[in-house]
């Protein structure tokens, strides 16, 4: 049976593919929400923050997102040197859908934990 292949551009969902691929992971949306409230952070900072994250995961996401424009990398020439990490224009873009993201997020582990706790009391 021949695979059927369609241009990605031919294709409902590319831009969706596209979004998810800039934005999903297991830490990017972590980060760009940080990036929101703290406005401006150093690494070690940001690695505080995120205290799960290994610090090669964490570069390693930072650089994917510089990559893709949703971050400012911002390099200090001194010693110690300073790195500082803040949303670019398209980063800033996003937070609205992350909002709405975190808020559904917010809904459903509250009614996950509802249920777990009502499965508790019936038990």
């Amino acid at each position: 049976m021949a695979k059927m292949t369609r241009k990605c551009s031919d294709s409902p969902s590319c831009s969706v593919d596209y979004a998810f691929r800039r934005i999903g992971g297991k830490y990017k949306g972590r980060i760009l929400w940080s990036l929101n409230e703290y406005k401006v952070i150093r690494f070690g900072e940001l690695g505080r923050v995120l205290a799960d994250v290994t610090t090669k995961m964490l570069t390693q996401t930072l650089r994917e997102l510089e990559k893709d424009d949703l971050i400012v990398r911002k390099v200090y020439h001194q010693v110690p040197p300073m790195v500082e990490y803040s949303l670019s224009e398209t980063g800033m873009e996003l937070i609205p859908f992350i909002t709405h993201l975190k808020e559904w997020g917010d809904q459903k582990m509250a009614k996950a934990k509802s249920k777990k706790k009502e499965s508790t009391l019936l038990s």
